[in-house]
């Protein structure tokens, strides 16, 4: 995939939740406050980010560990299957936090080949999330945290999801005219 068309997904994607929360910020609200106990994403989430990382493990040619990568396959599968029976508590934020590394390692890859400043909006982007994707690994809770705080003012709210979605369009404009 080009940096242009991940640019355009990724702004739009992202663009869904800031005008869901604009439009409606009542059922905003209350699907945020639900989702880092909900385990049904939680489930999706960290079933997703367990096959991505498998299979990104398998097509990995590093001669170093390769007699070891038939354990280290089941060894991380079980752990992700593990999880979802054993952690299930804010397995949703779990689970977002290992889309987003992973959502990283992709996006990394994707932006390295590209000749053009503007990379760096991604590549900026992209190791915040794993700043949230590490800080969300070991202490979930605090996602539940920081989602209490985004949706206790409407006005915070609708500050922060407008900003977003700038954000959202500014992606979208560099993948049409820049990438």
């Amino acid at each position: 995939m080009k940096l242009s068309l991940l640019s355009i997904i990724l702004g739009a994607v992202y663009a869904i939740p800031q005008l869901f929360a604009l439009l409606k910020p009542a059922a905003f609200t209350a699907a945020a406050k639900k989702f880092p106990r909900h385990e049904g994403v939680g489930y999706v989430l960290m079933g997703l980010s367990t096959a991505w990382f498998l299979y990104n493990l398998n097509a990995e040619t590093i001669s170093d560990f390769a007699t070891y990568k038939t354990p280290m396959l089941i060894g991380f599968a079980a752990l992700g299957v593990g999880t979802c029976v054993f952690v299930r508590d804010f397995l949703a934020m779990r689970g977002l936090a290992i889309f987003l590394l992973m959502l990283a390692w992709y996006t990394l890859n994707v932006a390295r080949v590209v000749d053009s400043q503007w990379r760096l909006v991604i590549v900026t982007w992209a190791y915040l999330w794993v700043i949230v994707g590490m800080w969300l690994t070991t202490s979930p809770w605090r996602g539940r945290d920081w989602l209490n705080w985004l949706t206790a003012q409407p006005a915070r709210l609708k500050v922060l999801s407008g900003a977003r979605l700038a954000f959202s369009i500014l992606l979208i404009v560099l993948g049409i005219a820049v990438f």
